[in-house]
């Protein structure tokens, strides 16, 4: 069976087609068959708003099975965490994956857009693997953000990858790497 996975492009001027597709295809070459990449563009990515996106990733969502990993690169990240933290899918998703994702809330951004949540842990769906990814030379999203996420969200794995920029590089291998772990 193939397992489905959404990316999530962050926000900026020409990020679907010139920044974050170079993370979806490396993806989808380290994962190689059995993996059915979504790749959605997102609306209006260099002025997002919350409940455009939101209605987005909840109708590219409709078609998903349980089982279905769900990533999110920088906003789009943390986007697609807070759409988790308050709506209730008609899939049960595997895994939650943020990559270089803003925290949103007391340490890190502030975001008129978006509610700071303080309990995030207790609203994402039960038994859901949440991995954390984030470059330590990030001058976009500091790591600090991170480290926010991983206490906010304390079952979480913090990947730190070293050397790694906002991009992690361009090369989500240690992702696949996680993603193929679920299903062993």
């Amino acid at each position: 069976m193939t397992v489905q996975l959404l990316f999530v492009q962050g926000a900026g001027k020409g990020t679907h087609d010139q920044w974050d597709n170079k993370l979806a295809e490396s993806l989808a070459g380290e994962l190689g068959a059995g993996y059915s990449i979504h790749y959605p563009r997102m609306p209006n990515e260099d002025d997002p708003r919350y409940n455009a996106w939101k209605a987005a990733l909840i109708d590219e969502c409709k078609s998903f099975h349980d089982g279905a990993i769900l990533a999110g690169h920088s906003f789009g990240g943390a986007i697609l965490l807070h759409v988790l933290a308050e709506e209730r899918f008609t899939f049960r998703p595997r895994a939650l994956i943020l990559i270089a994702a803003p925290f949103i809330g007391a340490g890190g951004w502030q975001s008129d857009d978006i509610a700071a949540l303080t309990d995030l842990a207790e609203r994402l769906p039960a038994r859901l693997h949440v991995f954390l990814y984030h470059g330590t030379e990030d001058e976009s999203v500091p790591f600090a953000h991170a480290q926010l996420y991983a206490q906010a969200i304390p079952d979480a794995v913090l990947r730190a990858v070293p050397h790694g920029d906002h991009q992690l590089n361009n090369d989500l291998s240690a992702v696949a790497q996680d993603i193929r772990s679920l299903a062993a």
